[in-house]
């Protein structure tokens, strides 16, 4: 991109960066800037709103590794070693350590979000910026593209994907959306919103939960220890807490978490007929020990077309992971929109309007 028109107004994008060696591509407009780390995953690293200046990303203490120059202790924990925090993509599994995927040893969360993407600015216009990226992985046979579209004075940010499988034989596939926030932007003056929807707790009841374990509950309440939790709430990171549950059959396919202190927010809107779940991944300052050290704070709200490693609903046997046939693609469209607010989120549109308390 030697002589591509470089434009300080409008929407902006250009892939022509780098961060300790990692190629970057930053897409933005009047209202939001997002960077990608396209040698990593496609990850986006930072999503900010501009008139706030709020970063919505969580970023792990040990942030983006020059991996020419890191050599990790063990194949087994590279998700850890290089997790800088963000949002990734992950596909085709999605969960623990040590899955097998058709005879090829998987880590956690699969290998697409440690691999370098290829990426190619398709409109460069103050109206309007799209850019694109794609991936042909190396263990599972799966081609996956993802497109990030900013329009002129829009919060929004829209992601077109599609993943494909290039087997000659039907595959199955667990795909994540692992969307993490964090401080400053997350704290306990943060309400979570989401629209009528069941909950199931996933934490396995070790020292640090307010979950009870395998608990149940119905949108905004779960079963707790000692009681009911209510899910809007976000703990300080004094409440030394660490929690997975999973939300599920929501009636819309939307959330949104607003810091009401601060009077900035974001949402999700998405099918939730692709991603039928949203995980919600909680350390408040809890998770003693590797790899935590009780040093993080965070709130991820993932969306996934499964539960963990595509497992069966709990009573059932039948597994959420869906199969795709040879050739066979599956595309959607996700917009994530940045919002002000100090009351919290009632619905968003289908159009991605906003509509507050």
């Amino acid at each position: 991109m030697h002589y591509q028109n470089e434009r300080n107004y409008g929407c902006r994008v250009s892939d022509d960066w780098s961060f300790r060696n990692n190629k970057v591509a930053v897409i933005e407009n009047e209202l939001i800037r997002v960077v990608v780390l396209v040698d990593k995953g496609a990850d986006i690293y930072s999503f900010v709103h501009k008139p706030s200046d709020t970063d919505y990303m969580w970023r792990s203490v040990w942030g983006v590794r020059d991996t020419t120059k890191f050599l990790a202790t063990t194949g087994d924990s590279s998700w850890m070693d290089t997790y800088e925090g963000g949002w990734q993509s992950c596909a085709p599994t999605a969960g623990n350590l040590g899955q097998d995927y058709q005879g090829a040893p998987m880590g956690q969360h699969s290998e697409i979000s440690h691999m370098p993407w290829d990426s190619q600015i398709v409109k460069d216009d103050p109206e309007e910026c799209s850019i694109k990226f794609w991936v042909r992985t190396y263990r599972t046979p799966f081609y996956i593209e993802k497109t990030l579209t900013v329009k002129k004075n829009d919060p929004a940010l829209q992601i077109d994907f599609k993943l494909t499988n290039e087997s000659a034989d039907n595959s199955d596939c667990v795909w994540l959306e692992h969307i993490v926030f964090g401080d400053p932007f997350l704290s306990e003056e943060c309400r979570l919103d989401l629209p009528n929807s069941k909950i199931l707790n996933l934490n396995e009841g070790t020292a640090g939960n307010r979950l009870k374990p395998n608990g149940k509950g119905t949108w905004p309440f779960t079963e707790g220890p000692n009681g009911d939790v209510d899910m809007r709430e976000v703990p300080p990171k004094s409440s030394k807490l660490e929690d997975l549950a999973v939300y599920h059959d929501l009636s819309d396919g939307w959330y949104a978490i607003t810091n009401m202190e601060k009077k900035v927010g974001i949402g999700m809107l998405f099918s939730k007929e692709i991603f039928k779940y949203v995980w919600n991944w909680q350390v408040f300052g809890g998770g003693q020990g590797y790899p935590w050290y009780g040093r993080h704070y965070n709130l991820g709200l993932e969306l996934c077309t499964s539960l963990p490693d595509g497992m069966a609903y709990p009573g059932s046997k039948d597994k959420t992971a869906f199969n795709l046939g040879t050739g066979e693609s599956i595309e959607t469209s996700l917009k994530a929109i940045a919002f002000e607010s100090a009351t919290g989120v009632k619905e968003i549109k289908n159009n991605g309007t906003i509509i507050t308390n």
